[in-house]
């Protein structure tokens, strides 16, 4: 049916198309028709109205993540859109589909400096898959359903549109469409496919590398299915986490710079990585050259790009992963390998012992490990995790259970600090559940501001604040690397979290051994609203194992001397 609409009105009815309920964003001048319209058809789509236009694009990352669908950021011109760049650029390292849609000054005054103009298409091109600048508004539906499109299709990312004011309120006919398919693939030659298979079957020693790219394409049983036919072990990098159960025998948990130790280990003595989503960064990899000398490597993505990007592979499948993933494992012979589990029972006996040092070593009674105890003795299996950027990040990736799939938020290739309380709000809004925000006084010193809109929305979170008073991950590298020259990492702050957290109107405690954290949580978890921990441990507790910046696993930091990090 045709009827004539606005910009603004298109706007709307497109996203409504497009299976949208919930956007968030902030409002301003040059797009208050938009959110007239917004306000119109509030019975049918939501708006969450964040403290901060870089709150609103964490937000609709941490939505996407919990659900897979596209997150939706809406913001004025200017500051408004520039205020958007932190948050599309963390869904771009790490692969959200997400749609921006700003607003811009009217077509005439674009480049002539007026109030709140900024070239956002300019700004925000190396950081998003496509964008789009309208100029015709007879073209706005189709750009919407394209932009949700290309957000969705191969390797996922976020898409901005930016309409300027005069386009907005412009008039056209608008008639409805099927929401459009995701773009078609390459897919792998069958004799890459055969090539990858003669390798498997032909290995000793095979770890399954799983990424992010696994993780969005929800391939749970088909990497178990697999692990079990080729007698096979299962590592994966930080977005890889909630892929698989961590209760799985043969996960062995995060791998690289801070991973768990059989997982690392298992990886060096392969003699074949089968790399499932993954980009075989930097934190995975550590020195490149030295990564898999001993092993050949093959590669699943969906982007062509990624392969022999970082790491030199011996076949390459470039294509939709779970299709790939399933014409691999059809040509894969079922074969038992005893000697590779008797050297993986070997390297996760070794990584308890480590465990236990590392433990027994630490100077605080109140340990990252008997905080996450607590957590996973308590948090049901639906909760979704969040956390910021710092030590907190890595103590979660090592002790966190988690055994559904999308359960896990977190910023791995920008490394966003203050990612964590927008990207909760939206997790939370996504699954309509409690969610557990893991914070540092570091990260959640950045976007802090978020807690007035989880008050506002009642968003039933627990954030678990560990405080050291210290940029902690910065000022581990200095006591490592650089003499203990503990330049700027040091927070001689004096912060109230918990008078700060109440005056937004949370509740909040502090605690300082594992029995006060147990009977916060507890309390904090059956709240229904937003309830922050304070918890205090010591400064100089450190994250380990380490890998060393562009060192090599064979360098792995296990611990340090009592003396040394004093």
């Amino acid at each position: 049916m045709h009827k004539e609409l606005t910009g603004a009105q298109i706007l709307i009815e497109t996203l409504i198309e497009q299976g949208v309920k919930d956007v968030f964003g902030y409002p301003g001048g040059q797009v208050l028709d938009i959110y007239d319209e917004i306000y119109m058809a509030s019975d049918r789509i939501n708006h969450i109205l964040t403290a901060h236009e870089q709150g609103a694009a964490h937000a609709a990352d941490g939505y996407s993540r919990a659900t897979g669908e596209v997150g939706v950021v809406i913001t004025t011109s200017g500051p408004g859109a520039t205020n958007l760049v932190t948050g599309i650029a963390t869904a771009m390292l790490d692969s959200v589909p997400m749609v921006a849609i700003t607003g811009n000054v009217p077509t005439p005054m674009i480049g002539k400096d007026g109030f709140q103009e900024v070239n956002i298409t300019g700004v925000t091109m190396p950081i998003t898959k496509h964008n789009y600048f309208v100029t015709d508004v007879n073209d706005l539906a189709d750009i919407i359903r394209e932009a949700f499109q290309i957000a969705k299709s191969g390797r996922p990312g976020p898409v901005l549109i930016d309409i300027p004011k005069d386009i907005q309120v412009a008039k056209c006919l608008f008639t409805s469409k099927d929401i459009l398919p995701c773009l078609a693939q390459d897919v792998p030659q069958e004799c890459d496919i055969e090539a990858a298979a003669e390798l498997v079957n032909n290995c000793k020693r095979p770890y399954i590398y799983i990424g992010g790219g696994a993780a969005g394409s929800s391939m749970t049983d088909d990497i178990t299915t697999f692990a079990e036919k080729i007698d096979g072990y299962i590592g994966c990098s930080l977005m890889g986490i909630s892929t698989l159960p961590d209760s799985y025998d043969r996960l062995l948990g995060m791998q690289g710079m801070h991973g768990a130790y059989a997982s690392t280990m298992a990886n060096k003595e392969a003699d074949l990585i089968i790399g499932v989503g993954v980009r075989f960064s930097d934190r995975a990899t550590g020195n490149a050259s030295k990564y898999g000398t001993r092993a050949r490597i093959i590669q699943l993505d969906t982007d062509v790009s990624e392969i022999n990007k970082n790491v030199k592979v011996d076949v390459g499948l470039v294509g939709e992963v779970t299709d790939s993933f399933k014409r691999l494992m059809d040509k894969c012979a079922e074969k038992k390998r005893p000697e590779w589990t008797k050297i993986v029972s070997s390297l996760i006996k070794d990584g308890e012992k480590i465990a236990r040092e590392i433990e027994e070593n630490s100077k605080t009674i109140m340990t990252p490990k008997k905080i996450f105890d607590v957590i996973n003795g308590i948090k049901e299996s639906d909760t979704v995790v969040v956390t910021d950027v710092g030590q907190h990040q890595m103590w979660t990736a090592q002790y966190i259970k988690l055994e559904k799939p999308r359960r896990f938020a977190s910023s791995g290739g920008l490394g966003t600090m203050g990612y964590g309380m927008g990207a909760a709000i939206g997790a939370s809004i996504a699954q309509d559940n409690k969610v557990i925000l893991v914070t540092g006084d570091g990260s959640f010193g950045m976007n802090l501001n978020e807690l007035s809109t989880a008050v506002a929305y009642n968003i039933p979170m627990v954030i678990v604040l560990i405080n050291n008073h210290a940029l902690g991950m910065v000022r581990q590298l200095q006591t490592l690397f650089f003499g203990k020259r503990y330049s700027s990492t040091v927070l001689d702050r004096k912060t109230d979290f918990v008078k700060l957290a109440e005056a937004f109107g949370a509740k909040a405690t502090r605690v300082t051994t594992p029995q006060e954290f147990e009977v916060a949580f507890r309390q904090a978890y059956e709240y229904n609203g937003p309830y922050l921990i304070d918890a205090i441990i010591d400064t100089d507790e450190l994250v380990l194992p380490m890998l060393p910046p562009g060192g090599s696993i064979d360098q792995l930091i296990v611990q340090v001397n009592e003396e040394e990090n004093q």
